[in-house]
């Protein structure tokens, strides 16, 4: 690959995509190796672990992946006996998915690993940066929110 400077290259959302893609992978070499899990396991239950109980429309709108991949990573969760479900009493055709014992076990041994790499990945930047980055990358998503909204 070229080490050429493109104009993609300051391009920022190709920079967000490919930082955030590049992060991801690092993580996700991490999650297979030592747990089996891909991406999208993952952050299906990285979003039960921290928000407890949904739907699989809830997880869907909080991870932004599409339907699909939802269904995939739910069905291989609950093969897994990682994910219990239970009747959605306000819904009859959707149930509320939860990690089961040995789902919450497997997230609270995850969950510091994550949080190590996190903190190697984050190293180059200082708390403010840290900080200002968290900020605008809210501030990036609410802009999008609002104008997908429209």
């Amino acid at each position: 690959m070229s080490n050429k400077h493109t104009p993609l290259d300051d391009f920022i959302p190709y920079q967000l995509s490919t930082s955030s893609n590049a992060v991801s992978d690092l993580i996700a070499r991490e999650y297979k190796s030592r747990f089996g899990l891909k991406i999208p396991e993952w952050r299906v239950m990285a979003v039960l672990g921290s928000r407890g109980a949904s739907t699989q429309r809830d997880l869907v709108e909080a991870t932004l992946m599409d339907k699909v991949t939802v269904n995939r990573a739910v069905k291989a969760l609950v093969d897994r006996a990682l994910l219990g479900r239970s009747p959605n009493d306000a819904d009859g055709r959707s149930h509320h998915l939860q990690l089961s014992d040995t789902g919450r076990d497997l997230y609270d041994q995850i969950m510091p690993a994550a949080e190590v790499m996190e903190k190697k990945v984050m190293s180059v930047l200082n708390k403010s940066e840290l900080n200002e980055l968290s900020e605008m990358l809210s501030k990036i998503r609410r802009s999008a929110d609002n104008i997908a909204a429209r």
